[in-house]
């Protein structure tokens, strides 16, 4: 353990808050953890590995993975689906404590704190629970937070590099799933604007009627003028729902909440499949067949 010091990993993480600062809308784990060891000059400890072969793990992204511990029970990193956010609190933190190793101890003291409210706990730090080397090549599999970022970074590929009419019906597909009654989808070629209607009666005689537009993105996101056009089609008798893979521009997001006579949604990749999955039951077996999903069930950690 003399390898891993207070000093080393509060460096690599005020480093890493650093990096996190530039990018307010997060990070994926692997861009941050492959942009940390840009920033700095690896030793030859953290450039070793973990297990071997195709199991094989960097030293240095287990050293951080588990030193961020700290910082997301002191609330200065939010991890979510394998994006890590610096918060307010982080942002806050980064700029109060500018010696590196001040920086971590305050995170481990924020982490006993919050140990100390849900159970008893030995004096360990985030760095400082890795196991032996021996210890993890007997155990060598894959962690919640990795797994969690394998699977949905699988999903949202997939859904980002479908065609887009087939993102199309899976759109219908879901919303028959939830118990509309689709009228219209639209085929290969213009579409005015709106690429699905759906109505909450099998007659579409009940309001209100909902008009669907579909973007399947790699990585665009909409923008205020593509969502104030497809708002300008929307009756004040009808809801729009805009679905996009590739998310909205912050400037879109406030645009649509603003809305006060037209009612209008905006769903990103991963609102659409929690939606996916909340409904897969009631989904019809083609429906299934398009975008096939399996639950995995593990045992969340505290940590």
């Amino acid at each position: 353990m003399a390898d891993i010091t207070r000093k080393r990993t509060g460096e690599l993480l005020r480093t890493l808050v650093g990096l996190l600062k530039q990018h307010p809308e997060g990070l994926k784990a692997s861009s941050a953890l492959e942009q940390l060891a840009s920033a700095v000059e690896l030793t030859e400890y953290e450039k070793g590995s973990y297990g071997s072969g195709e199991k094989a793990v960097r030293r240095f992204d287990k050293i951080v993975r588990f030193a961020t511990i700290d910082c997301v029970k002191a609330g200065w990193i939010v991890k979510h689906k394998g994006t890590w956010t610096l918060t307010e609190e982080g942002l806050s933190a980064y700029n109060k404590f500018t010696d590196p190793e001040t920086f971590y101890r305050e995170a481990i003291r924020l982490y006993k704190e919050w140990r100390s409210k849900t159970k008893d706990s030995a004096d360990l730090s985030g760095a400082e629970k890795i196991i032996e080397e021996e210890s993890v090549e007997e155990n060598n599999t894959i962690t919640f937070e990795q797994a969690e970022e394998q699977a949905w970074d699988e999903v949202e590929k997939f859904l980002k590099t479908m065609n887009p009419y087939d993102f199309q019906e899976l759109v219908a597909d879901l919303l028959r799933g939830m118990g509309y009654f689709v009228s219209w989808v639209s085929p290969v070629g213009k579409d005015g604007g709106v690429d699905i209607i759906a109505h909450p009666d099998p007659l579409g005689t009940q309001s209100p009627r909902l008009k669907v537009q579909v973007k399947r993105y790699a990585d665009m996101r909409i923008d205020r003028p593509t969502v104030q056009s497809f708002i300008s089609t929307i009756n004040n008798s009808d809801a729009g729902l805009f679905v996009s893979t590739s998310g909205f521009t912050k400037d879109a997001e406030d645009y649509a909440r603003n809305q006060e006579t037209r009612k209008i949604m905006l769903i990103d990749a991963e609102r659409f499949f929690e939606l996916w999955v909340q409904f897969h039951s009631k989904l019809e077996d083609a429906a299934r067949r398009r975008l096939p999903i399996t639950p995995i069930y593990f045992l969340t950690p505290e940590n």
